[in-house]
């Protein structure tokens, strides 16, 4: 194997690259040794030499020291040989801080004398030891200002030029013409001003004048949302006076447009005169006093509602509301036409709620009512208004009161609506149909009680029935229909028209002392 080996003697001496610092072309520093004379191994680098630019003349000129100075502080006769090494100062500097003319010397004398005669040795630079600019304990001393005393002094200043009043306001902004202008303005506004003035003073003299008396005005009322009075402007508009004429006799009722196309929700004993007799009339009175004849939709005599239509474009139309939601206590509101006087309102409360009531009067005699009771005060004509509760939707139809003197007195605080949720039922299929199916159970009863319970007692159970073929017999007393509590006849005949026909209806009875519950199919009248 070949031996690549060398020795130091046998290699190129490496050189460098030209160090930047060197000036080029130079040649190797003369005393640097030899590695390759010496042996004593690689090349060293010499040290590099200082880069000291050039100086700039003017700042040499300016801030250099005079030729011939090597010291920070040059002596007297230095100081006279040397140039000067500033620039003339300003003529406003060289007033306010320059010597006084024909001064001399070169630095600022203290005021008070120093001792030294002209010509003597300056105390300040004598000697080479004392230097009072070295001396932190020397004394400090205030000179006179550094002011010619030979200079004129000023003269005062006189008083300037004094501004307009258009220099002050508009700053020479504004031509004169313009001002003007605003003038003639400015004098028309209070020109026009001052006959409004006069004009006003006149006529509130005549209020002053002997003779002239003004009416007390009282407050005006509050009607916030939700009082009577607002409930009345938004459902009388909706309800009509009914006028029933048969021959020369004739009726007065109430009734509640329900539908915009013209249908009207009553009373059936209020048009029944006119559904029984040939050439009858109905005619309507709407609150604006438009009058407009009447037509019978349908009527229910078992429930004691009917519905009428009119020919009225865009009739207003009552809010429909749910007498399911009633409790006793409720605020509600009458309206109709009490004694034939029209837009009547009166408020009360709901008394009672579910109370069965037989009507009695005319061809209604076996019409039974689930009526909602109230102390709204309801006489002769408001059959078949609405019944509304406290935000003026319709919850009941005035139907019935009860009265002391043979039905013929007035209002005593106990009247009858019929709830609107049976109410609505009944008139939807007047509408649709013109006529009414009710179930059947296929009974006669009475009311009977003890001293510990009370309800109808069957009188006789009509062949082919629902009752008869629930095995229902004379005798027996119904005291439940359904989840309903049956305490009278009346009370079983409306809790019967609660459910459609063919409805299975449990049906708790007591017979012969003995609790029995049948299951009846109702039939349908």
């Amino acid at each position: 194997m070949t031996d690549r080996a060398t020795s130091d003697a046998d290699r190129e001496p490496v050189r460098p690259a030209a160090d930047p610092g060197d000036a080029p072309g130079a040649a190797p520093a003369a005393d640097a040794p030899s590695s390759a004379a010496s042996g004593e191994g690689p090349p060293r680098l010499a040290p590099r030499p200082l880069d000291r630019p050039a100086v700039d003349a003017t700042a040499e000129s300016v801030f250099g020291r005079p030729a011939g100075l090597s010291g920070g502080f040059a002596g007297p006769a230095a100081r006279a040989a040397a140039p000067p090494v500033a620039t003339v100062a300003p003529p406003a500097l060289a007033a306010a801080f320059g010597r006084p003319a024909g001064a001399d010397d070169t630095l600022q004398r203290p005021p008070a004398s120093t001792g030294s005669e002209p010509g003597a040795e300056d105390p300040f630079w004598a000697g080479s030891g004392d230097d009072p600019w070295r001396d932190p304990g020397s004394g400090v001393a205030l000179g006179p200002p550094a002011v010619d005393p030979g200079a004129p002094a000023a003269a005062p200043t006189g008083e300037g030029a004094r501004l307009s009043l258009r220099e002050v306001l508009f700053g020479r902004r504004v031509h004169p013409r313009a001002l003007a202008l605003l003038a003639v303005l400015a004098l028309a506004v209070g020109a026009v001003g001052g006959l409004v003035g006069r004009f006003s003073a006149e006529g509130a003299n005549a209020l002053t004048e002997p003779g002239v008396t003004l009416a007390a005005v009282e407050p005006a009322l509050e009607r916030p949302p939700g009082s009577v009075a607002d409930i009345a402007q938004r459902v009388v508009p909706a309800v009509v006076s009914i006028e029933v004429r048969v021959g020369e006799e004739g009726g007065t009722g109430s009734g509640v447009v329900i539908d915009g196309g013209g249908f009207v929700l009553t009373n059936n004993h209020v048009v029944a005169p006119a559904a029984e007799v040939a050439g009858a009339s109905i005619e309507t009175v709407f609150s604006d006093g438009t009058r407009t004849q009447a037509a019978i939709v349908g009527r229910d005599p078992k429930t004691d509602l009917a519905v009428i239509r009119v020919g009225v474009t865009n009739p207003v139309v009552a809010q429909i509301g749910s007498s399911g939601s009633l409790a006793v206590g409720d605020a509600v509101i009458a309206v109709g036409s009490p004694l034939g006087l029209a837009g009547t309102v009166t408020d009360g409360i709901v008394s009672a709620l579910d109370r069965p009531v037989r009507l009695e009067g005319g061809g209604n005699v076996n019409a039974v009512i689930d009526a909602i009771q109230t102390d709204a005060a309801i006489n002769p004509g408001n059959s078949g208004g609405p019944l509304v509760d406290a935000t003026g939707a319709v919850v009941g139809i005035n139907t019935a009161i009860s009265s002391i003197g043979g039905g013929e007195g007035g209002s005593i605080g106990l009247g009858f609506a019929i709830p609107i949720d049976d109410a609505r039922v009944i008139a939807e299929e007047l509408i649709r149909t013109g006529v009414v199916k009710h179930a059947e159970l296929g009974v006669n009863a009475r009311s009977v009680e003890d001293d510990t319970s009370a309800g109808a007692q069957v009188q006789n159970v009509q062949q082919g029935g629902a009752a008869a073929a629930a095995g229902i017999l004379e005798g027996d007393v119904i005291v439940t229909l359904g989840e309903r509590a049956i305490s009278g006849a009346d009370e079983l005949e409306v809790a019967v028209r609660e459910f459609e026909p063919g409805a299975t209806v449990p049906v708790g009875i007591v017979r012969e002392g003995r609790p029995l519950t049948v299951s009846v199919v109702l039939a349908s009248d």
